[in-house]
């Protein structure tokens, strides 16, 4: 079976633009271009596409995914290291977002227990910095002092990171 890149892109659910990234970072080849003008795809694309989407939703990055890939299929002990490392990972993103939830929670029954109608508590706790020289947005009196509100808890990695993020 052979496909150009817009039967790809829809047999996939991704877009045309999605594929070329993938070329452009090294984790789909791109077809050899025939006189005929159309590159063709054969259906190992689509498995291909398919195993990054489902890897990105399993929560692996563009990187572990390039890494996994690079295997080709076997070292799979390999293979188990990358999936143990992302388990600690996101074991890790789990307990700071539990942390998170109990911060918030608490703000909240203070929001609520507060019956001042001229200042928002939450708001006031949340802008109050203790910053010590450090990045005031990420921190506040809201939170303890040793916990750092990390964005890779609460983000998600951008469908197109950069190259230095795919490459280093």
């Amino acid at each position: 079976m052979h496909i150009t890149i817009g039967k790809l892109a829809k047999q996939c659910e991704v877009t045309i633009e999605t594929i070329r990234y993938y070329q452009q970072i090294g984790l789909l080849e791109e077809p050899e271009k025939p006189s005929s003008g159309y590159r063709l795809y054969t259906s190992d694309a689509i498995a291909r596409i398919r195993f990054i989407k489902r890897a990105q939703q399993a929560g692996f990055t563009l990187k572990e995914i390039a890494e996994v890939l690079s295997f080709d299929g076997t070292h799979c002990s390999d293979v188990r290291k990358i999936a143990e490392l992302k388990c600690q990972q996101i074991d890790a993103q789990i307990k700071d977002l539990i942390a998170l939830r109990n911060v918030l929670d608490s703000l909240v029954k203070r929001c609520q227990t507060d019956v001042s109608t001229e200042r928002c508590s939450l708001i006031d706790a949340l802008s109050t910095a203790r910053d010590g020289g450090h990045d005031c947005s990420r921190q506040s009196s809201a939170f303890p002092p040793s916990m750092e509100v990390r964005s890779a808890a609460i983000g998600r990695e951008p469908m197109r990171p950069n190259e230095t993020n795919i490459k280093s």
